[in-house]
């Protein structure tokens, strides 16, 4: 009698591959701390200058006899946005390597959950940005902010960065996955940094020339920028406002999603 053996195929786990690959992720942090602390420094540097060097006079601009006081209040949601928006480099940088150095490769020759490359990527760079923004934030708080924010409030900002951030996030891991080369992707995301400043995140939109306060009305920071800064002063932020920040992060974060799945299974 001849015993035929069926071949058995090897098992797939979704979440422990994810795990896996979001250990790798943030293993490459640790053996470069460089990458966080570049990605607080710049805020942080953007801050002080801000509030230091042009507060005053921008405090003022704000009406009321605001001070630098006032305007360190008003900077700090845009701050926090550029520090979300900073990292999409690294992230774009980091995919693309993975990319054209020859380890995707080899991933694909192993038994695991495909997507989970790209999801340790994501959540690799949500942590990084937890660790940035908290130590942005702590650098405000040093200098003199005082948020008026309640336990609703801070749930509510945290909450709105993590969607911002994983917005970014599934974009410029798209951006890294198309681009030819790690120099590409380095320069592709830069757009993102200029976004908070054209937006009303370091001064009110309804000062700027006509042409650039179009832009800035309808570009996709400000509405999130106001919505954090109300969530952060104590005030409920407006419906309109909420709507077209809820509305920007999932109209980025799938279209992203969506085109980085589809760039990396054709890759293969």
């Amino acid at each position: 009698m001849t015993t035929t053996h069926a071949a058995t195929a090897p098992t797939v786990r979704p979440f422990a591959d994810t795990r896996t690959m979001l250990r790798r992720g943030v293993r490459r942090l640790v053996r470069y701390p460089s990458l966080t602390v570049m990605l607080v420094g710049l805020p942080v540097v953007m801050l002080l200058l801000f509030v230091f060097v042009l507060g005053g006079t921008l405090g003022a601009g704000l009406g009321g006899g605001g001070g630098r006081a006032e305007y360190l209040a008003y900077v700090v949601p845009g701050i926090l946005l550029l520090t979300v928006a900073s990292s999409g480099q690294g992230t774009a940088i980091s995919v693309a390597m993975d990319m054209t150095e020859g380890i995707i490769a080899r991933f694909r020759t192993m038994a695991i959950h495909q997507p989970s490359v790209l999801t340790g990527h994501v959540f690799g760079t949500v942590i990084q940005n937890a660790v940035a923004l908290v130590a942005v934030l702590a650098g405000a708080l040093l200098i003199g902010y005082r948020p008026a924010a309640g336990l609703p409030g801070w749930l509510g900002a945290v909450a709105l960065l993590l969607l911002v951030t994983l917005a970014v996030t599934w974009l410029t891991v798209a951006m890294g996955l198309a681009a030819r080369s790690v120099e590409t992707a380095s320069n592709t995301p830069m757009f993102l940094v200029l976004l908070p400043f054209l937006g009303s995140g370091f001064v009110p939109a309804d000062s700027m020339p006509t042409v650039l306060r179009w832009f800035a009305e309808y570009q996709p920071f400000t509405p999130i920028t106001e919505t954090l800064r109300a969530l952060l002063d104590g005030r409920t932020p407006g419906a309109v406002d909420v709507g077209l920040a809820l509305g920007w992060c999932v109209l980025v974060a799938v279209p992203g999603y969506v085109r980085a799945k589809r760039l990396y299974t054709r890759s293969r």
